[in-house]
């Protein structure tokens, strides 16, 4: 087997077991809060926001630090030390003794993080460039898998053991992961650089000198605000449908299911169309389905015709992100590919912390069935904007 489709299975082995593990903690996260004494609601919702928000804010500022210093000592060290290093601030985690603990492990966690931006690079070294988008789509798959079965896992072992216990588990398997990485996946040989180690400074002014890598970057931001713009207020959406009350956990976590599931299942169509037809037109129809799926929330009136509805979102946004991924990996340098692949992850998690942020702007204005027809609005527009405007 080739190399690079060696790398491709094994890193998408690790990278589900790894995110299996961090999506074990996003149902209990605030019972946690609870159970350290933070007791009255109103600091439960701040402290639960600021502790959800702060690896995030971590991650955006480190992951391209991380990302330059992949391209020096190279991409394997650097998803090596983001893995171990989940897994150590896991283990913290566990052992939290107050809330402030907890907050200290957690932006812990988002400083070394970077092991996605990593493993895109390490999976990009060596693919061939007519390849990349099947196999960036791949790897992205494993992303939308580990969402879904994680916070199934993590809610079922929350119930049968502890909370602490959770994480435990989340250290060990983050720990399996980067042992399997160690011992199996073999980085490709690359180009000397005389050991050049690219700032980044450096890399956002090559990203701002090339036209598409600085129009992907931007609209992975555009686009990821748009796909979490109305997580926030689903929940209460669904509310909205005359069904028994009873199970509206349930019904939620169905409907954000058959989305991941359909997106995972069309990751990697995309990314062969992409390879094989162009990407321009490809993402024009991914950005539309996408924009009239969202659009469709808002007429479907009860529980069991938005199920289809879902699905249709899944299936188109399984290309979007991907798809620029691929094409930032096609127009970067080998020698700047992790330093760009981690400037292209805080764009994206530039725009997943921007969506939640304007959602509550977007209740003070508008009913919550109606903030549905936002995201479809801002895709129907990127998609002709960048209609024909983007090399190949």
């Amino acid at each position: 087997m080739e190399i690079w489709k060696r790398n491709l299975l094994l890193m998408w082995i690790a990278q589900f077991i790894a995110m299996l593990g961090m999506n074990m903690v996003v149902p209990f996260l605030p019972f946690f809060i609870r159970e350290l004494g933070i007791t009255e609601q109103n600091l439960l919702e701040r402290w639960s926001g600021l502790v959800f928000a702060g690896p995030f804010i971590m991650a955006f500022i480190m992951t391209p630090v991380w990302g330059s210093l992949a391209d020096k000592y190279g991409k394997k060290a650097m998803t090596l030390r983001a893995i171990f290093g989940l897994s150590v601030s896991q283990l913290l985690i566990g052992f939290s003794g107050n809330i402030w603990h907890l907050f200290a492990f957690r932006m812990l966690q988002g400083v070394v993080s970077g092991f996605l931006a990593a493993a895109l690079a390490l999976v990009s070294a060596g693919t061939p460039k007519e390849k990349s988008g099947y196999a960036i789509s791949i790897l992205q798959s494993s992303l939308f898998t580990g969402a879904i079965a994680g916070p199934l896992a993590g809610g079922l072992l929350a119930d049968l053991i502890s909370y602490r216990s959770v994480f435990f588990i989340v250290a060990g398997l983050c720990f399996a992961s980067g042992l399997f990485i160690l011992i199996y996946v073999r980085e490709p040989a690359k180009k000397d650089t005389n050991g050049r180690l690219f700032s980044i400074f450096s890399n956002i002014r090559y990203v701002i000198s090339e036209k598409e890598i600085k129009f992907a970057l931007l609209i992975i931001a555009i686009v990821q605000i748009s796909v979490t713009v109305t997580n926030p207020i689903f929940a209460l959406f669904i509310e909205t449908f005359e069904m028994d009350t009873a199970f509206m956990s349930t019904y939620t976590g169905v409907s954000f299911g058959v989305t991941g599931i359909s997106a995972a299942i069309a990751s990697p169509w995309w990314g062969r169309r992409f390879d094989k037809k162009g990407f321009s037109k490809n993402m024009f129809i991914a950005m539309n389905l996408s924009a009239a799926a969202f659009a469709l929330h808002t007429i479907s009136g009860n529980y069991f015709l938005l199920l289809p509805i879902r699905i249709l979102l899944g299936l188109s946004l399984g290309g979007i992100i991907p798809g620029f991924y691929s094409l930032i990996n096609k127009h970067s340098p080998e020698e700047r590919n992790a330093g760009i692949m981690g400037l292209a992850s805080s764009s994206n998690l530039l725009g997943g912390m921007a969506g939640p942020l304007l959602c509550v702007l977007l209740t003070l204005w508008m009913k919550i069935s109606f903030i549905f027809l936002f995201p479809g609005i801002i895709l129907t527009i990127i998609s002709f904007l960048m209609k024909n405007k983007i090399k190949e």
